[in-house]
C-alpha cells in the first residue's frame, strides 16, 4: 500500500474537520470534492457561497457536501473580531483592525476556526506565500508546548525504491528556516522523528547530511553539522540519530559499510535533516521531479494545531494527499 493510501485509511477513521481558504483557486475545489468523494475528512471552504457553487458547476465537481463561510456573512464574526483583538492587542491590534484583517484575509480566517474548535485543521499556500500561512498560525495558534521552534517537511514517497522505509522518508527542512544553528538542526531531527512515526510508523532513524562523512572533509560548515548532532545525543538521548553523512552512506548499505560502518543509522536512514534550506529545497524538489516522488509538504511541526503550507506548483491531487495528513495529525494532537 503506498504511503498516501494508509493515510486516507487512518484519516476515514476518524474524521476531522480542515479548512481550505483558498476557495479562488481551481485546485482547491477540486481537491475539496475529491476530499468528500473519498470521505477522508470534514471540509469547510471560505469565500462567497455563490461564488463557490458557481465555480464548482463550472469545474464539473460537487461540493455539496463541504460548509462554506462567507466571512462577511458569518454570524460569529464579531467573536472572532474579539478573540483576535485579545490576542493580538499587545502588538498594537485593534478592533477595528482585527475585524478588516479577518475580512480580507482567509487564511486569518481559517486560522481562527481552528483557534475556537470550530475546525480541525488547516492547508493553504496553493496561490500564496509561506509566510501567508504561516504568520496568522503563529500570531493565533502560536507554538506547541515544548516546541522550540516551527520548521518544515515533506513527507516523500518514492516510487520502487529500496531504500528509508521501502521508499517513504521525512526530509527537513525543506521549506522553513534558511540557516538553522546546531540546536535548531537538532530540534528539527527531533520534531521530524515525532512527525515521521506519527504518519509513516514505525522507528525513525534520522541522518543529519553534509557533504562530509564521519570527517572526511574539514569545513565550518561541516562543524555545523557535527555540533547539531552532538546537541541531539545531549538533548534528546531516545532519538537515533547520526552524522555528519553524505547522503549516500546515509540510505545506501554498501555506501555505508563503506563510510560509517560503526553507524546505528548509516545505511538505513528514513528522515533526513539537511543541513540549510538551500539545500532541503534542492534535494527535495530533484527526488519529487527526477525519481518521480510523491511529495508531501511543506507540513508543518511545531505549531499548536495542524496547519500545513502547499506549494504553488502543487496539484488538486497534493492537495488531497496534505488534507489527509493533516487530518491525521489532528487525530494525534
Amino acid at each position: 500500500m503506498a504511503f498516501i493510501d494508509g493515510i486516507k485509511e487512518k484519516a476515514k477513521k476518524d474524521l476531522k474537520t480542515i479548512v481550505l481558504p483558498e476557495s479562488e483557486d481551481e485546485r482547491t475545489i477540486h481537491a475539496a470534492a475529491k476530499v468528500l468523494e473519498e470521505g477522508t475528512a470534514r471540509i469547510i471552504l471560505i469565500g462567497p457561497e455563490d461564488t463557490i457553487k458557481a465555480d464548482a458547476e463550472k469545474y464539473g465537481v460537487d461540493v455539496a457536501g463541504a460548509a462554506i463561510i462567507d466571512p462577511e456573512k458569518c454570524e460569529k464574526l464579531g467573536t472572532y473580531v474579539d478573540t483576535l483583538y485579545e490576542l493580538r492587542k499587545a502588538k498594537g491590534m485593534t478592533p477595528e483592525k482585527a475585524r478588516e484583517t479577518l475580512l480580507a484575509d482567509r487564511t486569518t480566517f481559517g486560522v481562527m476556526l481552528v483557534k475556537l474548535g470550530e475546525a480541525d485543521g488547516l492547508v493553504s499556500g496553493a496561490c500564496h506565500s509561506t509566510a501567508n500561512t504561516l504568520r496568522p498560525a503563529l500570531q493565533i495558534l502560536r507554538t506547541a508546548p515544548g516546541a522550540k521552534l516551527v520548521s518544515g517537511f515533506f513527507v516523500m514517497d518514492v516510487p520502487n525504491c529500496e531504500f528509508g522505509d521501502n521508499g517513504t522518508f521525512v526530509f527537513a527542512d525543506c521549506g522553513l528556516n534558511q540557516d538553522p544553528n546546531p540546536e535548531e538542526l537538532a530540534a528539527i531531527g527531533n520534531d521530524s522523528a515525532n512527525s515521521f512515526k506519527a504518519l509513516v510508523g514505525g522507528d525513525a532513524r534520522v541522518a543529519f547530511l553534509s557533504h562530509s562523512s564521519k570527517g572526511s572533509a574539514k569545513h565550518a560548515l561541516v562543524d555545523k553539522v557535527t555540533a547539531a548532532v552532538a546537541a541531539a545525543h545531549e538533548n534528546y538521548p531516545d532519538l537515533v540519530c547520526d552524522g555528519e553523512l553524505q547522503l549516500d552512506a546515509a540510505i545506501v548499505p554498501s555506501v555505508a559499510a563503506s563510510k560509517a560502518p560503526e553507524s546505528p543509522v548509516a545505511g538505513k536512514a528514513n528522515v533526513l535533516i539537511f543541513p540549510n534550506l538551500d539545500a532541503g529545497n534542492i534535494g527535495y524538489k530533484l527526488v519529487q521531479r527526477l525519481a518521480k516522488a510523491e511529495a508531501y509538504g511543506p507540513m508543518l511541526q511545531g505549531i499548536a494545531k495542524p496547519v500545513n503550507d502547499l506549494s504553488r506548483g502543487c496539484s488538486w491531487e497534493d492537495i488531497v494527499g496534505v488534507v489527509a495528513i493533516t487530518a491525521v495529525q489532528a487525530q494525534n494532537a
